[in-house]
């Protein structure tokens, strides 16, 4: 499964750039749709296209490894049955 680390690249710019960065700035700076964005930062397995996935990496300023990683799935099951 892809994993995007949408929240956790806005917590980061926030800190770096001493302001806060919430999904109507990213809206405003990328033309992703909000709900869209929102979807990327917390539906597990969101699937989104290649061109909301540049988007961000240009605002971003970064390469796509930063945005999403991939959890196999036999990691993802791992950490479900830990919570039980």
């Amino acid at each position: 499964m892809i994993r995007f680390k949408l929240k956790e690249m806005m917590a980061e710019k926030a800190f770096r750039e001493g302001r806060k960065i919430n999904l109507d700035d990213l809206v405003a700076q990328t033309g992703i749709n909000k709900s869209t964005l929102s979807r990327i930062s917390s539906v597990r397995g969101y699937n989104t296209t290649s061109d909301n996935i540049d988007k961000l990496c240009r605002y971003f300023k970064c390469p796509v490894e930063k945005i999403m990683e991939y959890v196999p799935d036999e990691e993802l099951m791992l950490d479900t049955n830990q919570l039980h």
